[in-house]
């Protein structure tokens, strides 16, 4: 199924974009919020800050089957999914709830998820007419609006990916955005590269696709010679794209065109006839990410046979189905997902519905949530640190020694301009018109992902809906939108080890004080820093104040460039480095606001540690976690945050305060002299 997500810069990797879901908050009570029991305390916190904060707790806990990674955020969800499955599952069972109430929908949802008797049964039925479809394409017009069809229905975006979303340059307008695509692999190096891990990959996913074409009535033979044809489109494409840390560069990807002029660079898809077929009519311009891709793609249309096209489009539909239809699919995507991640065994299938519900229909889900764990009192609490955070920021902002005091005043204009959104949306969506049926789950995910494609592209022409969230309610993660201006955390991250409203100042701070820090940080990275206080694509910036940044986010990169994974991988600093900069500017401010407290300005030892040492070590435990070795390698290429460990350390280093608060000595392994300590904001 498609996945339609305008850029936002999160808090953490993908993995913990998946919703989770707060137990009740009484039902979780923490004896210590900082454990010694925890901690291996026969390593010098100078030595090896990581394991000092964590070590014994990374030692009891490994990776478990079913997952690829295991961590604080992973305990969160886990805890708390088994929370949802009590909502889902009373919904499911509720023969009384009325027709068309939110009860209802959610129930009918999670429950023909559920019903594996009947997906069994389709086995790939639900599929079988798209694939017809494709099979009766006679022309390479009708191939293209195939791929006008497939996208509106949900189904798979083949060739490219098309979202609406705000004019980064004109905020207040709303336009259609096209990014390049096409390729099945996460990234396109896996394509490009040689290293035995690539060369693996590959193979891997020729296996699969044959798989799936043998699973759907080809011969081995046809499988075979179709897994061929598509890694070499899929290559073509792959050459095409820009990297990952390109794409990072938004006056780069902003490139506004004329639908005119699109279709004269590429004229054989023919936006101009395309986009009406993709219900978007009267646009006259178009954003394009990148426009040298859709010329590769416009001559790869005109240059292969029409039988390899259509290959292509089956294997797109093969593809975005598979993981929903019945088990003999379902198991051959979890054996590719083997090779990428190392999981040892396929997650339960009450946790994936529970994903797909509120993936689909996260409004209606985050209803029953909030209604039953969200406490006001953490919206309250939230509302004053994030007050606390903010004048914390502007004291930084002020004291900056690199800085001119005309680029302060920009800057403090923007910090004064942030939108704060916290718990859940003040206008819930009601997705009518959307059919969700009891018996049908395939065609459930097809109408939600056909809903949400046709409420995407009726924001055209209409003013910016300010109220709308990237995440639903129950996430555990929180964001930062450059256009939106607007810092936003989910009801699902306002709980330990981020936040517990019986937690002392120092474990808040270290912990949702430095979420928080971090999200305003991302409105002064690298990217967001090209963001003005509107949220207009816009420099603010003097050129020499431009310059001395720069110079500090080099050093940073640099930093992160020295660590390693797996021994040989390195960290990718420019792919990393806005999240590094959330990091070290939130965690600063983080540390500014918290010694307004109270126990930020006292000594008083809790638990043997004092005020500082928990603020620290509050921030260290958020981080830890162990990985499986095949998913640490994969996110050293795909993911923009960098591997826990060096998201515990990196900002550390860079900060006095750390090294005062553990006696941090010339010697120490993690020693950085006072003036190599990069500070930024």
């Amino acid at each position: 199924m498609n996945l339609r997500s305008k850029l936002i810069l999160s808090l953490c990797a993908v993995p913990c974009y998946l919703s989770t879901y707060a137990d009740k908050p009484t039902s979780k009570i923490q004896d210590k919020f900082i454990d010694p029991a925890n901690m291996d305390l026969s390593v010098k916190p100078g030595d090896d800050f990581y394991t000092y904060a964590s070590g014994t707790w990374l030692k009891n806990n490994p990776v478990p089957e079913k997952e690829t990674q295991w961590g604080a955020f992973n305990v969160l969800m886990d805890f708390n999914i088994n929370a949802v499955k009590d909502i889902l599952n009373k919904a499911a069972a509720d023969k009384n709830a009325p027709a068309g109430s939110i009860e209802k929908r959610v129930g009918d949802f999670y429950a023909a998820g559920m019903d594996t008797l009947t997906i069994e049964k389709l086995g790939y039925t639900p599929i079988k007419a798209d694939l017809a479809k494709i099979s009766a394409i006679a022309s390479k017009a009708q191939f293209i609006d195939a791929i006008a069809s497939l996208q509106v229905s949900g189904l798979t975006s083949p060739l490219f990916h098309m979202n609406v979303e705000q004019d980064s340059k004109n905020p207040e307008v709303m336009i259609t955005n096209f990014s390049q695509g096409g390729i099945s692999l996460s990234d396109r190096d896996y394509y490009l590269k040689d290293d035995s891990r690539s060369k693996q990959i590959r193979e891997a996913f020729v296996k699969y696709i044959n798989r799936l074409f043998v699973l759907t009535g080809s011969t081995k033979e046809q499988a075979e010679a179709y897994a061929k044809t598509i890694l070499s489109i899929e290559t073509e494409l792959a050459k095409a794209q820009m990297s990952r840390v390109e794409l990072r560069d938004p006056q780069r990807t902003y490139n506004k065109l004329s639908v005119q002029q699109l279709t004269k660079d590429a004229p054989t898809l023919n936006f101009e006839k395309l986009l009406p077929k993709m219900l978007i009519n009267n646009e006259k311009y178009v954003l394009v990410n990148n426009p040298s891709f859709f010329t590769a793609a416009n001559k790869l249309v005109e240059q292969r046979p029409l039988n390899d096209l259509k290959i292509y489009l089956r294997w797109n539909i093969l593809k975005s189905s598979a993981p929903y239809l019945s088990s003999d699919f379902v198991n051959a995507n979890f054996q590719f997902t083997q090779t990428l991640t190392g999981q040892k065994v396929p997650t339960p299938r009450w946790k994936k519905i529970s994903y797909q519900t509120d993936r689909n229909i996260g409004d209606l889900l985050g209803q029953l949530y909030v209604a039953e764990y969200f406490k006001p009192e953490a919206k309250a609490r939230m509302d004053d640190m994030i007050q606390n955070l903010s004048k914390a920021f502007e004291i930084r902002i002020n004291n900056l020694d690199w800085m001119s005091a005309e680029t302060k005043v920009k800057a403090l204009e923007k910090l004064k301009a942030f939108i704060p959104k916290i718990g859940y949306p003040s206008k819930w969506k009601k997705y009518n018109g959307l059919v969700i049926d009891r018996k049908t789950y395939f065609q459930n995910l097809v109408n939600a992902d056909k809903w949400s494609y046709k409420d995407m592209i009726s924001q055209l022409g209409k003013p910016v809906d300010r109220t709308k969230w990237e995440m639903t309610p129950p996430t555990v993660n929180a964001y930062y939108d450059p256009v939106m201006n607007e810092i936003v955390f989910p009801a699902g991250i306002l709980q330990f080890p981020f936040f517990d409203p019986n937690a002392d100042d120092a474990v808040n701070y270290g912990g949702i004080g430095a979420v928080i820090g971090h999200e305003m940080s991302h409105g002064f990275d690298d990217s967001g820093s090209q963001y003005d206080a509107k949220g207009a694509l816009n420099n603010w910036w003097t050129k020499e104040d431009r310059e001395k940044f720069e110079a500090k986010t080099k050093q940073l990169v640099e930093q992160f460039n020295n660590y390693k994974v797996l021994d040989t991988i390195a960290v990718n600093g420019e792919l990393t480095l806005g999240e590094n900069i959330g990091d070290l500017g939130g965690l600063n401010a983080a540390y500014t606001a918290f010694k307004m407290t109270k126990e930020g300005q006292s000594n008083e030892k809790i638990d043997g540690f004092t005020p500082d040492q928990r603020f620290f070590l509050s921030w260290a435990q958020v981080w830890r976690g162990n990985i499986l070795p095949e998913t640490a390698a994969q996110y050293i290429l795909i993911d923009p945050h960098s591997p826990e460990k060096y998201r515990t350390i990196g900002p550390l280093v860079n900060m006095d305060e750390w090294y005062k608060a553990f006696d941090i000595k010339p010697g120490d392994k993690l020693y950085k002299k006072p003036e190599d300590r990069i500070k930024i904001w």
